[in-house]
């Protein structure tokens, strides 16, 4: 028996990582052809997959590069290899899937006009100025950022992240007590490990909501569902809960802020543990900034932020304002989940922060998102006069209300438009009596398709 194992890896690499057995009992030039097809029979050889040169394969063979070059040359006459000058010798397309598997589905074509909400327009990434930063870390990082750190995060990141919090949100947080984490998704994980191991039984969440954050909350609690009103939560639906869920500045997806005497309800000394979901906190429009629940309540309320919707869901970065007594069990939580989020990650958002970068960038994105907003509602006054805008003072989305509309109907139009939009009715989880409704995300599409897509959309709902 002979193994290969290759290195390196590029455009004109010295060699490629690969790994065969060859019998040498029989012929070595069938031996090599068997075994190169099996590896391609049974998905391990990917389609696409290049292979190593003839000489690095033989002389790692101990065959004779002819031996070797045959080989090739008869796979290629199969199918099961092409080669082209240039490109190197790959596994071809028409690969046979190995026998009990199921060759992968091609997947449906991408929607031409997205409008799901809950992302940032990806193509407005600062990409210089964090490049700027992750050249300046990867330079001037202390050793010790290279490997394992204090799960809660560098405090470099946790210090900026306090002054920042403190200066745009009203948030009130020792540096110690901040965890980094890898967004609200892992965050509300660990909140909810944690509250249920110290006794929680019950979660009273907004209606509507995101599905996710539900089946989350749902793995570990009994969710309760408490409906949303013109002020926010209602929090009658909540008595008793050991947990409350909420997004009080910018309700998802309904768009309203909780009102001040809701707000002084959920604070009151009866109410237990709050989570507190900031996902859009700096992008406000035609409203003074809400501040955050947190600094009313510091010691029940759990603040949780991330970068997904200022930067992009690629920095998987958030954090979590824990109050003091949950510190050590969302740390201890954090270090079982995967021991610490990306150090360098977190020393480049650290550095755009403490630069200005961070707010440069927020800046532009308001600016941006405003006018694609005003741009929004100015076209459906225009081509849906029947249908409302609701929801627009702040965030990334808008609800679009059609009376009259029929939902089945219009997601077929939609579908057929090319146009992808969530329906109010995805993230509602009881039958409340809404008028059909439309989750636009404005913020998504780049700005080059943007026009285009809301034509497409009003087109189909008009």
């Amino acid at each position: 028996m002979g193994q290969v194992s290759t290195r390196g890896d590029g455009p004109s690499p010295p060699a490629l990582d690969l790994f065969i057995d060859v019998d040498r009992v029989g012929g070595l030039r069938h031996a090599v052809e068997h075994a190169l097809r099996e590896a391609v029979r049974s998905g391990r050889l990917a389609t696409g997959a290049r292979l190593p040169s003839t000489r690095d394969l033989a002389d790692q063979l101990g065959l004779s590069r002819g031996t070797v070059t045959q080989a090739y040359s008869q796979l290629v006459a199969e199918g099961w290899l092409t080669a082209a000058a240039g490109a190197g010798t790959r596994v071809a397309g028409a690969a046979v899937p190995a026998p009990g598997r199921t060759a992968p589905r091609t997947p449906e074509a991408a929607p031409r006009h997205d409008l799901l909400p809950g992302r940032p327009d990806v193509s407005a990434f600062p990409r210089e100025a964090w490049a700027r930063a992750v050249a300046r870390v990867v330079r001037e990082a202390p050793t010790e950022a290279f490997g394992y750190t204090d799960p809660r995060g560098r405090p470099e990141l946790r210090d900026a992240l306090a002054g920042y919090l403190a200066r745009v949100r009203g948030v009130r947080v020792a540096p110690a007590h901040l965890v980094v984490c890898s967004g609200y998704t892992q965050a509300l994980n660990l909140l909810a490990r944690v509250l249920a191991g110290r006794g929680a039984t019950t979660a009273a969440v907004e209606d509507p909501a995101m599905p996710d954050h539900v089946a989350i909350l749902g793995e570990r609690v009994r969710v309760l569902d408490a409906p949303v009103d013109a002020d926010g939560m209602v929090l009658g639906a909540a008595a008793g809960a050991d947990v409350v869920v909420c997004t009080p500045a910018h309700q998802f997806p309904l768009g309203v802020s909780m009102s001040p005497e809701r707000r002084a309800e959920l604070l009151a000394p009866s109410r237990t543990w709050v989570v507190e979901d900031d996902y859009d906190g700096e992008f406000r429009y035609d409203r003074r900034p809400v501040g955050a629940l947190q600094p009313h309540a510091p010691d029940r309320v759990a603040y949780v932020g991330s970068t997904s919707k200022s930067l992009g869901p690629a920095v998987r970065l958030g954090w979590i304002a824990c109050p003091p007594a949950l510190v050590d069990d969302v740390v201890s939580a954090k270090r079982l989940a995967d021991r610490q989020t990306s150090p360098l990650d977190q020393l480049a958002l650290a550095e755009l922060i403490t630069s200005g970068g961070y707010d440069r960038h927020l800046r532009a994105a308001r600016l941006a998102y405003r006018r694609r907003r005003d741009l929004f509602t100015a076209r459906t006054a225009e081509r849906a006069p029947t249908a409302r805008v609701l929801g627009i003072a702040a965030g990334l989305h808008a609800i679009l209300e059609l009376p009259g509309a029929h939902e089945a109907e219009l997601t077929a139009r939609l579908r057929a438009a090319s146009v992808s939009v969530q329906p109010l009715s995805a993230y509602s989880r009881t039958a409340a009596p809404r008028p059909p409704s439309l989750v636009v995300g404005y913020a998504t599409p780049p700005g080059h398709a943007y026009s285009a897509a809301i034509d497409a959309l009003l087109a189909a709902v008009a």
